[in-house]
């Protein structure tokens, strides 16, 4: 697939601090996140992504309303979750929501559909963990059913056992193209590449830990399966951590306190061992974080993309308490500096490419 890469950036609405030290608002972050929205589409960033959570450390559950107040102050940036629960959401609404946010952005909106890695959406919407997997599988089809609905203009039927039937129905607002851009989000799980290339939907991989070529068979797999189904190259992106600064000193500086602090919040959730600045720095010079100074980044993403030959890098530029104003910073170099060089890398990429393969047809 030979398309123009794209970039983003997403966040989820991470609690941060205020002059005082003291967490913020959960309202104040939330106008927050809208103004940074705002400098990335002034910047020339492609994507702007929020992401779903039900806890007091993010300040977003409804990204949908967030992102419908984002494409009043915007003109061209496309808005999406990252991502969206719809496990513990019904299909027939997170098409409404979206297929809305499509209208009145004038077709800016993507939704990016997983199981999430945390699951206070469960208990407090009343589903079952006991039906974790089910619940993602029959409501990813029946929201699949109603693309093709939305594309063909003929009703839904479907019949599932985690919610009522749709018989002979229609879901409204239809989309103005019958296509509302659907990618699936996936963490590491070969069953879910599989089941995106069944269905059709681009892929997003969340690489935030480790080497990004571990994600190559992946990537490889996803191809394979679209093959064998007879389908044409869809898009594939990742999405990862990041900090940008004037320095890669600065950039460490700046990002590894509330790192530290984001990690070993859900860390001790979830029994892993407190981190270590060593840690930290392994995951910039060999892993999965995108952090340093505007050429450092830049370097590193081309990299990743070439090695993996995704056409999309989406960075969470968010990282627990980090400052309003950092944030800010990062997204101003991101889309002035980092985006046009990671552009450069990339041309230059395919024209020693185009080169090395005219060579050996001359002979």
């Amino acid at each position: 697939m030979d398309s123009a890469p794209t970039f983003g950036l997403e966040t989820f609405g991470d609690v941060t601090l205020g002059d005082d030290g003291r967490p913020l608002p959960h309202a104040q972050v939330i106008r927050n996140v809208v103004a940074e929205a705002e400098l990335a589409d002034e910047v020339g960033v492609d994507h702007f992504g929020i992401g779903e959570h039900h806890r007091s450390d993010f300040a977003v559950s409804s990204p949908e309303l967030v992102l419908a107040t984002i494409a009043g102050r915007t003109s061209r940036i496309t808005l999406g979750s990252a991502v969206t629960v719809l496990s513990s959401d019904d299909p027939v609404r997170v098409f409404q929501r979206f297929s809305t946010l499509n209208a009145t952005s004038n077709g800016r909106a993507e939704v990016i559909l997983g199981r999430g890695s945390f699951t206070e959406s469960f208990p407090l919407f009343g589903f079952p963990l006991s039906q974790y997997n089910t619940l993602f599988e029959e409501r990813l089809a029946l929201y699949a059913e109603i693309l093709e609905s939305d594309r063909t203009m003929l009703p839904v039927n479907w019949q599932g056992t985690t919610r009522a039937p749709l018989e002979g129905q229609r879901v409204f607002p239809s989309t103005e193209t019958g296509h509302l851009t659907t990618w699936i989000g996936v963490g590491g799980s070969p069953q879910s590449v599989v089941r995106a290339a069944d269905y059709g939907f681009p892929l997003m991989l969340a690489i935030i830990g480790g080497d990004p070529q571990r994600f190559l068979p992946f990537v490889q797999l996803y191809h394979r399966t679209l093959a064998q189904r007879g389908a044409a190259a869809l898009p594939i992106g990742i999405h990862s951590h990041g900090c940008v600064a004037e320095s890669d000193a600065e950039a460490r500086k700046v990002l590894w306190p509330s790192w530290r602090e984001m990690r070993d919040r859900i860390g001790s959730e979830r029994g892993w061992p407190p981190t270590s600045e060593h840690e930290f720095e392994h995951e910039i010079e060999s892993g999965s974080m995108y952090a340093g100074a505007p050429d450092t980044v830049a370097r590193k993403i081309a990299d990743s993309m070439l090695a993996l030959g995704v056409q999309r890098f989406d960075m969470k530029y968010s990282a627990g308490p980090l400052s309003h104003d950092h944030m800010r910073r990062t997204i101003e170099l991101y889309g002035r500096e980092v985006i046009p060089r990671v552009r450069a890398h990339l041309e230059a990429a395919r024209g020693k490419t185009a080169t090395a393969a005219g060579v050996q047809v001359g002979g």
